[in-house]
């Protein structure tokens, strides 16, 4: 017999819309005059600086090893980094580092395209959708068909070798994350390839291109083939899948909103997000992305004031009865699991009989 579906996230209809509707502006108000929309340069200074110890660190040792197989755990190592680079060029694209937006503008698109090889634009693009309409059918790109379907209607329409990847795409899910470290690589230059001609897309387009040249003409040229292409091939997988697993716990899963809902801006961000547990290694750990929530509903919030915003809009869900939702790291990623297998099922060939294809006799040709 075929194992029960696990049952499907609800639909977004969230007890007592009444008073959810417009309370938002209380929270935030609390919020502001509690001084948590503050910025913090010193904590991103600091931090800043001992990503940038680290990365030299790694240099340094990429140096000393020569050809040494040890190098993989300086590629493993160099991924960690870099997502952590990541983080924080996410957070200057939503203005929380720095104390101005230009300056915040100018050191995402540094971190993004110089230090990591993302496209700044394409990244501020896709993620201010994002924010706007979180797991919002036809409008969030999150949850738009790249490989693996979060819609059962985009599973359906599968066929192939994508459908049996479709089907078992939760397991798969984790396997296919070391590919995301090539796959934001080349998003980077089709999207500004693509992109009307501007002075910031040739700037983009240099910076990406003269990070990438460097980089493999330096790896290439100190390491032999089979190891440099190893070497490479290890970071962008640590890359990918530590990019994945800090991304995917905060909405996979989570209510998924009708292309044609209307919510307000509470309930829409509040039902869609899932924080994590763990207190301040986590939100390291995950570049403050575990309070997915409170970053949700204040984009603009440093890192440092997430754990205490956390509290108060906690104490404003349950005064409202908005749904609330937090878990463990791993439980999260069981959760995900479970829905893109669900999900998955929708590939299926409505035909295809399980207890028939068990008997079905094979054929010899």
């Amino acid at each position: 017999m075929a194992p029960a579906p696990v049952p499907a996230p609800p639909v977004a209809t969230p007890t007592r819309q009444t008073a959810a509707t417009g309370s938002y502006h209380e929270l935030s108000a609390k919020v502001r005059e509690a001084g948590l929309l503050d910025r913090t340069p010193g904590f991103y200074i600091s931090l800043l600086a001992g990503l940038t110890t680290a990365l030299g660190g790694l240099v340094a040792a990429f140096v000393l090893l020569g050809h040494s197989w040890w190098q993989l755990a300086v590629a493993a190592g160099l991924g960690l980094v870099l997502t952590q680079f990541a983080f924080v060029a996410h957070e200057a694209s939503h203005r929380q580092v720095l104390l101005t937006g230009p300056a915040n503008d100018r050191l995402g698109r540094i971190l993004a395209n110089g230090v990591v090889g993302i496209s700044h634009s394409w990244w501020m693009t896709k993620h201010t959708r994002h924010h706007a309409n979180p797991n919002r059918v036809g409008k969030d790109p999150d949850i738009e068909w790249d490989t693996v379907s979060f819609l059962e209607e985009d599973a359906a329409k599968q066929r192939g070798l994508m459908a049996a990847i479709t089907r078992r795409q939760g397991w798969l899910f984790f396997p296919l994350l070391t590919l995301e470290g090539v796959n934001l690589h080349v998003l980077a230059f089709k999207s500004l390839l693509a992109s009307p001609p501007s002075r910031m897309r040739t700037v983009e387009l240099v910076m990406i291109t003269a990070r990438l040249s460097i980089y493999v003409a330096l790896v290439v040229w100190a390491l032999p083939l089979g190891m440099a292409a190893a070497f490479l091939a290890v970071q962008l997988a640590v890359f990918g899948v530590y990019m994945g697993a800090s991304f995917a716990p905060n909405h996979k899963g989570m209510a998924i909103i009708p292309a044609d809902s209307r919510l307000d801006f509470l309930s829409k961000q509040v039902l869609t997000s899932r924080n994590i547990n763990g207190g301040m290694t986590v939100t390291m750990l995950m570049g403050g992305l575990d309070a997915q929530i409170e970053h949700h509903l204040f984009p603009s919030m440093p890192r440092p004031h997430l754990a205490r915003a956390r509290r108060m809009v906690r104490e404003h869900c349950e005064s409202v009865g908005m749904p609330y939702t937090e878990t463990s790291l791993v439980r999260s990623y069981v959760l995900v699991v479970q829905y893109l297998n669900r999900v998955g099922l929708a590939a299926r060939d409505p035909f295809d009989c399980p207890m028939v294809q068990r008997y079905r006799p094979r054929s010899t040709r």
